[in-house]
């Protein structure tokens, strides 16, 4: 038996008109005549010593030999393209493709955008807001920003951002808050995206820390953390507003901390990538500058009180 690999013509024939099971599709696909098709298939059976496909009338399906090469082969140009994609990302020193959550993405990002596009013209910024954890490879992502407490095994990893909430809300509402307790008289406006923190950092813990009574359950319930800023950029409520949201509302005095009481969430965001590419110029650059820009958010924390979660089992 002869271990010498087929022509790789023969083998990407194979593997389209597997993934097809049709060689009129394969043939299109790699733009190619069905007859060339038929001969690069011909050439693979002939290394192998076996048909790996049995023709029908109108259609073709694997033979158990067939079956058996064609996980192989895919991952193999599954493969091939990836590190081809990678090879050009490293070359490529225009674009930056960067992630992050759709919240974090609107209320931070976004805001200082024109401030990194000034420091860097010659870099294209891109976006891709999501809440799932985007492949680098598979999704063509340069650098992510991640919030929560999990690990980022086998990945540069750096911490940015020790995140907190603080009641919130409109300047118009600031005179009707003088206590904790005042709080309690305003619409509650909730964020459940932080549902998935251990523990939770809602109004329910923070009012259980400042010592106060928890109040009935009401008031609107948001998913995403803008839209319940945004609710109460609206004068529609206190918001329990995490800085990392809501700092350049704090400074354009659209949202107001009427009290100086605060608690801290218990997960982080980190600036992530594939090991190595932090070196990267466009990477290494976007990295400092997100580093220098969010040193700016201690300021906000000086003077509050950072009262603690309580652990609902002592």
């Amino acid at each position: 038996m002869l271990d010498r690999l087929p022509p790789l013509t023969a083998l990407r024939a194979f593997e389209s008109a597997a993934r097809h099971l049709s060689f009129a599709k394969a043939a299109d696909e790699l733009n190619v005549t069905p007859a060339a098709l038929s001969f690069q298939i011909r050439s693979l059976e002939q290394h192998l010593g076996a048909p790996v496909f049995r023709r029908l009338n109108r259609a073709v399906e694997l033979t158990e030999e067939g079956k058996l090469l064609r996980p192989g082969v895919q991952h193999g140009f599954s493969a091939l393209q990836s590190a081809w994609r990678n090879a050009q990302r490293r070359l490529n020193k225009s674009t930056l493709t960067v992630t992050a959550g759709p919240g974090f993405t609107a209320k931070w990002l976004a805001p200082r955008m024109f401030s990194f596009a000034q420091k860097n013209p010659d870099i294209e910024l891109r976006f891709s807001a999501s809440l799932q954890i985007m492949d680098f490879e598979r999704d063509d992502i340069d650098v992510a920003i991640r919030f929560g407490q999990g690990e980022d095994e086998g990945l540069f990893s750096k911490h940015i951002i020790d995140d907190w909430a603080a009641p919130m809300v409109a300047p118009e509402l600031v005179k009707k808050v003088k206590t904790i307790e005042d709080l309690q008289k305003l619409t509650l406006l909730h964020d459940d995206h932080l549902s998935f923190l251990t523990p939770q950092t809602d109004w329910a813990a923070f009012f259980t820390a400042a010592g106060v009574p928890v109040p009935d359950d009401h008031g609107p319930r948001f998913s995403q953390s803008d839209h319940a800023v945004d609710a109460a950029l609206a004068g529609g409520g206190v918001v329990l507003g995490r800085i990392s949201m809501t700092d350049s509302h704090l400074a354009d005095g659209r949202l107001v901390m009427p009290l100086d009481v605060a608690i801290p969430l218990k997960g982080s965001y980190r600036i992530v990538c594939p090991t190595g590419s932090e070196s990267r110029t466009q990477v290494a650059r976007f990295i400092s500058w997100v580093e220098k820009e969010t040193q700016a958010l201690g300021a906000w924390s000086e003077g509050l009180d950072f009262i603690q979660h309580i652990d609902p089992e002592r």
